[in-house]
C-alpha cells in the first residue's frame, strides 16, 4: 500500500519546471548569436574571400543531415509518432537532430508538444499572437515567436510532455550527450575541411561555412515555422489556431512550411498533402519505409485530406438520400 504522505500529487503536472541556470543562459546566447553573426556576414565573406566548392558541399551535407534530423526525427517521429522506426534509426535520428544545435531531443520535443497542446493560446511557448492582433503587437509577437521565446528562463516540464522519451535510456543518454554533440557539429566540418585540403585555411573556411553559417541558417529556417507560418500564408484546412502554409520556405525547410496542413492533422507523416506541395521529409520517410527501416507510417488518405478542408461539409444520411 502506498504511503499517503509519499504519494504523488494528483492533477496535471505543471507546465514548466526548473529554470535555466546562468551558464545555460550564457551558452544559449552564444549558440544563437554567433551563428547568426556568421550568417549575417556570409555575403561579405563570400564577396571578399570567396567560398569553395568544398565549403558548399560540406555545408549542404551537414545542413541536410541535421535538418532532416529535426524534421523527420525530432518533429514527425519523436513529437508526433508519424511512423515507427527500427531501434538503430530511432537513435540515429536523435543524434542527427541534435547536430542542428537546437537543443537536446527531449527538450525540443517537450517544447513542441506543448506548442501543439496550446497552439496560439495561453501556454504556447512561441505564438506570434501573444501580444494581440494590431500591427505593433504582431511585430512584437513575431520577434518573440522567432527568437525571443528561446530565452524564457523556465523549461517546459518534460515529465508532463515527454514521459515516453524519459523512459528510453538510450534517448536519455543522447539528451545528456547534447553538449558533446554540439562540439561534433561545430568541429567535424572543420576537421574534414582541414584534412581534405591539408591546410588550416581549409579548416577555418569549412568551420565558417559548414559549421557557423549552416547552423545559423537552419536555426532561422526552423524558427520561421514558429513565427512566419503562424502569421502569413494560406489556410486551406481547418485548424484551431492561425497556422498557415507558406510556400517560399518549403524546400529549405524540407516540407515543414506546409504548416496549416500539419496543424490540421498533426500525426500525419506528410505535410505537403496538396498537388505541387514538395515535401522532402515525407519522401525520406517513404524511402525509410521501402527499405524496411520504418513501418506503420501514417500516410494521409484522400478522404482524410478532404475531411479537413475549410469548405468540407460532412455527409449526413439526408445528403446521401437527397
Amino acid at each position: 500500500m502506498t504511503d499517503v504522505a509519499s504519494a504523488p500529487p494528483r492533477g496535471p503536472k505543471p507546465m514548466v519546471d526548473e529554470s535555466k541556470g546562468k551558464l545555460e543562459q550564457t551558452l544559449l546566447y552564444v549558440l544563437v548569436i554567433v551563428p547568426f553573426l556568421a550568417l549575417a556576414g556570409a555575403v561579405a565573406v563570400a564577396w571578399g574571400w570567396g567560398i569553395s566548392w568544398l565549403d558548399v558541399g560540406l555545408a549542404l551535407g551537414f545542413y541536410v543531415l541535421s535538418g532532416l534530423g529535426v524534421t523527420v526525427g525530432f518533429h514527425r517521429y519523436f513529437t508526433h509518432g508519424g511512423f515507427k522506426a527500427a531501434p538503430w534509426l530511432r537513435y540515429t535520428l536523435a543524434v542527427a537532430g541534435s547536430l542542428s544545435v537546437q537543443g537536446g531531443v527531449i527538450r525540443w520535443v517537450a517544447d513542441h508538444r506543448r506548442h501543439h497542446a496550446f497552439s496560439d493560446k495561453e501556454g504556447d511557448p512561441h505564438s506570434p499572437w501573444r501580444y494581440g492582433e494590431t500591427v505593433t503587437a504582431l511585430l512584437k509577437g513575431l520577434w518573440f515567436a522567432h527568437i525571443g521565446w528561446l530565452f524564457d528562463p523556465d523549461h517546459t516540464n518534460q515529465k508532463r510532455f515527454t514521459p515516453d522519451l524519459l523512459a528510453d535510456k538510450g534517448i536519455v543518454r543522447i539528451e545528456r550527450a547534447f553538449p558533446a554533440l554540439v562540439l561534433v557539429s561545430l568541429g567535424l566540418p572543420a576537421l574534414l575541411g582541414g584534412l581534405i585540403t591539408m591546410s588550416w585555411a581549409g579548416a577555418l573556411s569549412a568551420f565558417f561555412w559548414a559549421s557557423l553559417v549552416r547552423i545559423g541558417l537552419l536555426h532561422h529556417v526552423t524558427w520561421s515555422i514558429n513565427s512566419i507560418c503562424h502569421a502569413i500564408g494560406e489556410r486551406p484546412f481547418a485548424a484551431r489556431d492561425k497556422s498557415a502554409n507558406f510556400w517560399p520556405l518549403a524546400i529549405i525547410s524540407f516540407g515543414e512550411s506546409w504548416h496549416n496542413s500539419h496543424h490540421a492533422d498533426p500525426s500525419m507523416a506528410r505535410h505537403g498533402v496538396l498537388r505541387g506541395q514538395l515535401d522532402i521529409s515525407a519522401r525520406v520517410i517513404w524511402a525509410f519505409e521501402k527499405l524496411g527501416w520504418a513501418r506503420a507510417v501514417r500516410w494521409p488518405t484522400p478522404e482524410r485530406i478532404e475531411s479537413r478542408r475549410v469548405s468540407f461539409v460532412p455527409q449526413t444520411p439526408e445528403h446521401v438520400a437527397g
